[in-house]
């Protein structure tokens, strides 16, 4: 796969250092070529689909990594002490997140939330550093469906005392999720929407 080579323009680009509106038309042309399929699918929320987003073929790539670590870091609240979300769709996220913002001297923990329980140890949901009660925490989804998986990430996030009111995701499949969200009085913003990326499927077919 050529990650930094999908169309001319983006031959030379250099992601550390790419305006964020360059950067968000390269990140959005991986999604395009190397996550999104079509065919007939079935979701983890059981639903039927005519087409599919493996995120994790983006969000797992180094450059891929890299430009989501800018531009999620530069949607968060300024006083975000953590980015989190539920294992294993977000956990590149956060650590994208997490390392950019260390290079840019605005340092944000990474959580991860497990599905079930530890079995041993502490038997925590939560991976991570320890953050004070209180501590505020922005949610992180790859791509949001009925908005369930990262409803559990807050829910268990507040649950041992962080603040959350800040969900942030890949792409929006506009099925639910947002209006899930709002009526829990979240904010929610996603990078793209579904239509955005099918828009430019279908022009390259």
């Amino acid at each position: 796969m050529r990650f930094f080579m999908i169309s001319d323009a983006f031959s030379t680009l250099n992601l550390a250092t790419a305006d964020l509106s360059t950067l968000r038309s390269y990140l959005l042309g991986l999604l395009v070529d190397h996550a999104y399929q079509e065919g007939n699918f079935t979701l983890s929320s059981g639903q039927p689909s005519s087409y599919y987003i493996n995120g994790k073929q983006v969000t797992l790539s180094a450059p891929g990594a890299l430009a989501i670590g800018r531009l999620f870091l530069s949607m968060l609240p300024q006083d975000t002490q953590a980015v989190a979300g539920l294992t294993l769709g977000a956990d590149p996220l956060v650590t994208a997140v997490s390392l950019v913002s260390a290079l840019e001297n605005r340092p944000i923990s990474a959580l991860i939330i497990r599905k079930e329980a530890k079995g041993h140890g502490t038997q925590a949901y939560i991976e991570g550093p320890t953050l004070d009660k209180g501590a505020k925490v922005v949610v992180l989804e790859d791509v949001v469906t009925t908005g369930k998986s990262a409803m559990l990430a807050v829910e268990r996030l507040r649950a041992v005392g962080y603040q959350v009111n800040h969900i942030l995701a890949l792409v929006d499949r506009q099925q639910g999720g947002k209006g899930l969200y709002e009526s829990e009085g979240l904010d929610f913003q996603s990078l793209f929407l579904i239509e955005d990326i099918k828009k430019i499927y279908q022009n390259r077919k």
